[in-house]
């Protein structure tokens, strides 16, 4: 725990530390922190979950095509990825290169963060303030959900696309993101949205019957219809299972909801900052639309960065942290030690262990129950 304690807090120090920089200096050290961070996550040993042996283990299948000389764009783990056409190119192409799962893994990740890293430097006002929000909210997700994580930050190279208006770039990158994940599809909305403020009652309005649809089976059977949203999952029922009420879920959305509002009249009214506000929104009602969904959230993943790069321009301002911003550090805290407590059920994420080493954590259930092949846990590298 101190380990990740470390992590965030190290965050916190360089948002304090650089908020009179100027602004090269703030992008450059949270840019480094996530270079970092990446590093970290990339190099750790299968944690995360049972995600990351599965995604391997396609790989590897893939790979031993590719090594026995025939077209991995026609093996069976290519045609696994259905219509996510765009992930099984990744790891074709990938193949070619290596065979080695945790050389794969480590890409995926490191292309994550840069990704990401783009995206903040280019919208976020206080890069290093929206990096603690990331870790409140996201970071631990990207230890596993390769596919999901990937598909969100390839769309959020689109965002520029919507308030430039430029429809046929943003089809483009947003059908790259849809082949990464299906889920992405709930992003195409967002291009067809008014670029405008809209009143407070009117937002308030909305969550509220997005609340009353949440308490519905409506969500479940819009799910049911569309049929399959995650090829490594299966079903769309993963995402609309009940799970009783979400009150997590209802506490995030109404403390962002209060934040945005309570600093509604502040917030820059240039296309930018607009299209990041409404997917703020957009990103509060889906946690209401799925309060009682136990993984529905995870479509609210792609209106992510519109959630940090708004409360980013509200609580940092001249130069200072306000009141809210100190309010989300202790939120983004929270939240951040609610995710390490409940992954540790698994020994998700603690003892760390990188890939660079033989052998796997003593008692882990995961390697236990999902390994596939031992001689990895003898040589790390012996798949080149």
């Amino acid at each position: 725990m101190i380990l990740y304690l470390f992590i965030f807090f190290l965050a916190v120090a360089i948002c304090f530390l650089t908020l009179e920089s100027k602004r090269k200096y703030q992008l450059g050290f949270a840019t480094w922190y996530l270079v970092g961070l990446g590093i970290f996550i990339g190099l750790s040993d299968m944690l995360g979950g049972y995600d990351r042996y599965i995604y391997a283990e396609i790989f590897d299948h893939m790979a031993d095509v590719t090594f026995a000389g025939d077209n991995p764009f026609l093996s069976d783990s290519f045609a696994y990825f259905g219509g996510e056409f765009g992930y099984g190119t990744l790891n074709a192409l990938m193949t070619y290169i290596t065979s080695n799962r945790y050389i794969f893994i480590f890409t995926c990740t490191m292309i994550i963060y840069i990704l990401l890293i783009v995206s903040l430097r280019k919208y976020a006002e206080n890069m290093p303030f929206a990096v603690v929000v990331f870790l409140g909210l996201w970071v631990f997700f990207t230890f596993t959900y390769l596919r999901q994580v990937l598909g969100c930050t390839i769309m959020w190279l689109s965002l520029q696309y919507i308030y430039k208006r430029d429809l046929k770039r943003f089809l483009l990158v947003w059908f790259i993101g849809f082949s990464f994940h299906n889920s992405a599809i709930v992003f195409l909305p967002m291009y067809f949205i008014p670029i405008k403020k809209y009143s407070q009652k009117t937002i308030i309005g909305v969550m509220v019957l997005a609340l009353i649809v949440g308490l519905t089976p409506i969500p479940q059977s819009l799910f049911e219809m569309y049929g399959e949203v995650d090829t490594g999952r299966g079903t769309a029922q993963f995402y609309s299972m009940d799970a009783g009420f979400r009150y997590a879920y209802l506490i995030e959305s109404v403390f962002f909801l209060f934040v945005i509002l309570a600093n509604y009249r502040d917030i820059p009214k240039t296309p930018k900052d607009i299209v990041l506000l409404n997917m703020a929104l957009v990103f509060c009602a889906i946690l209401l639309v799925f309060v009682r969904s136990e993984n529905g959230g995870r479509l609210g993943w792609f209106y992510m960065l519109g959630i940090i790069c708004t409360l980013t321009t509200i609580c940092v301002r001249h130069k200072a942290i306000t009141q809210f911003g100190l309010m989300f550090i202790i939120l983004g805290l929270i939240l951040y030690i609610r995710v390490y407590n409940g992954w540790q059920t698994y020994m998700n994420l603690y003892p760390y262990k990188t890939f660079l080493t033989n052998g796997h954590r003593e008692g882990d259930p995961v390697f236990e129950k999902y390994e596939y092949d031992e001689f990895y846990d003898l040589d790390k590298f012996y798949r080149k």
